[in-house]
């Protein structure tokens, strides 16, 4: 018997779904005030500049190829090797490139990396229905908007009980990003949100060997963004209560946890969550950045064979992502570990520094001073963490004559209330993007980017990023 969608099963413009939608379907570019926008554009800036770096690691080498041999010969095109692959497959690719140094943009409250996900379903649907630079800036600040508010409701919790937000919330504002360029209606929008709960998923197990998987899970979300849309779009019947459901995202991945499902929709329109995405000063997890910063200001204070033991105050939620299992910590295995590690975050700080993409290579890990200096180091939770306004750090080194040296660092780097600011992007960007392309390219991509609300395509600048000369870019 043919099967039919009776009235019922439609989402209700009262659930989440609904007003997600709605209001993704009717932002208009007019709508969005200048320094979102603004602000919009320099965090895909910060995104591309991180994928060319990305380029030169072999997970990206590896990615390309499996991508390649899943989808070659469509039209899109692959940030830094210009590779022709099919939508979805650019997609992943693509967000992998943001995601895979651990250096990309970070949602504070919603603790996701939301643009890795957004923007490669964003500009690969662009791309690929011929859209405007306008309508792709519109799309994915409706997106991040999303995807934004849907992480913050869980108040941190996914990483307590072993999920990934990028990947697991990252589907639904690629979803939307993806849903508004294609021209869905508010209903076959809501409809592709309901699509993406069944496929949202992000796993930290690789916190316990560094494994690759976290680099891709954004890629996941994105890719399927666009499979949920295409279903979507052909009527295909989805859950209508998403988020609130029985069986919805929070009450399925969160066991009864606390939430808070007004953020999901408040001041949507209004209050642009967007100027509360961090940018990332410095390319690891960033629940280490505090305390890396710390350590960096209490470097040159004491000589590394003087410190008996160092203590790390750091919010009691992001322990089990940074501190344990403490023999990883301690001795980060590969670069993924030492992302994770605070341990290595602190000793990397007190004794060199830095703590840049060189203090993550092979050499720089495996450095027999860092290593055991890093032994010597100890977390606590820290009773005053504003945890997950910000992401605080205290480090307090005791010398073995009995002194006590100590930074706090309140708010991280890059927070809303300590941002980046746009030429700090800009330099960012330039120390990225050069690690793979010459510098007047990386010129012509800082222009792109920075003008996309008047660009007639956004092929020109997937041309760009993909490799193309100024010459060899055609609409």
């Amino acid at each position: 018997m043919k099967d039919t969608a009776p009235d019922e099963v439609r989402p209700g413009p009262t659930l989440i779904a609904g007003q997600l939608a709605g209001f993704a379907c009717r932002l208009a570019p007019k709508d969005i005030p200048g320094e979102v926008a603004a602000r919009a554009r320099h965090l895909m800036l910060d995104a591309f500049g991180i994928s060319l770096a990305s380029t030169g690691y072999d997970f990206a080498h590896r990615t390309l190829s499996a991508m390649a041999e899943l989808g070659s010969g469509g039209q899109r095109r692959a940030i830094g090797f210009g590779t022709r692959l099919q939508p979805r497959e650019a997609a992943l690719l693509n967000a992998l490139l943001i995601h895979g140094l651990d250096y990309d943009d970070t949602h504070v409250p919603g603790v996701i990396h939301a643009t890795a996900a957004v923007l490669p379903a964003a500009m690969t649907v662009a791309a690929e229905s011929g859209a405007t630079g306008a309508e792709m800036q519109t799309a994915y600040v409706a997106g991040m908007e999303v995807a934004t508010r849907l992480g913050a409701v869980a108040r941190g919790g996914f990483h307590q009980v072993g999920f990934h937000p990028t990947g697991l919330i990252g589907i639904f504002g690629a979803t939307v990003a993806a849903g508004r360029l294609r021209g869905l209606t508010e209903e076959q929008l809501a409809s592709a949100l309901g699509i993406a709960l069944s496929m949202a998923s992000g796993s930290l197990e690789f916190l316990a060997d560094g494994a690759w998987t976290k680099r891709m899970h954004p890629g996941w979300a994105a890719s399927s963004a666009i499979t949920a849309v295409a279903l979507a779009r052909n009527g295909f019947v989805a859950p209508k209560a998403v988020f609130e459901g029985r069986f919805g995202l929070y009450n399925a991945y969160l066991a009864g946890r606390e939430v808070d499902l007004s953020l999901a929709t408040a001041g949507l329109g209004e209050t642009w969550e967007i100027m509360n995405v961090a940018v990332k000063p410095l390319p690891a997890c960033h629940f280490t950045h505090a305390a890396a910063d710390a350590a960096m200001a209490l470097h040159g204070e004491v000589a590394p064979d003087e410190i008996e033991s160092v203590s790390v105050l750091v919010p009691e939620e992001v322990v089990k992502t940074v501190c344990e299992p403490r023999e990883t910590k301690i001795r980060p295995q590969n670069s993924y570990d030492a992302q994770f590690s605070i341990p290595y975050a602190v000793a990397s700080g007190l004794l060199r520094g830095r703590f840049g993409l060189p203090e993550l290579s092979a050499e720089a890990i495996a450095d027999p001073g860092v290593l055991a200096l890093a032994a010597r180091v100890h977390h606590a939770p820290d009773p005053d963490s504003p945890f997950p306004r910000y992401y605080s750090g205290e480090v307090i080194v005791t010398t073995k004559d009995g002194r006590e040296l100590r930074h706090r660092e309140e708010i991280n780097r890059g927070a809303s209330d300590r941002p980046l600011t746009a030429s700090d992007i800009d330099l960012k960007f330039f120390e990225n993007a050069c690690m793979a392309t010459p510098r007047p390219r990386a010129d012509l991509i800082r222009d792109a980017v920075l003008g996309l609300a008047d660009a007639p395509s956004v092929r020109q600048l997937e041309a760009l990023l993909a490799g193309d000369t100024g010459k060899d870019i055609q609409c």
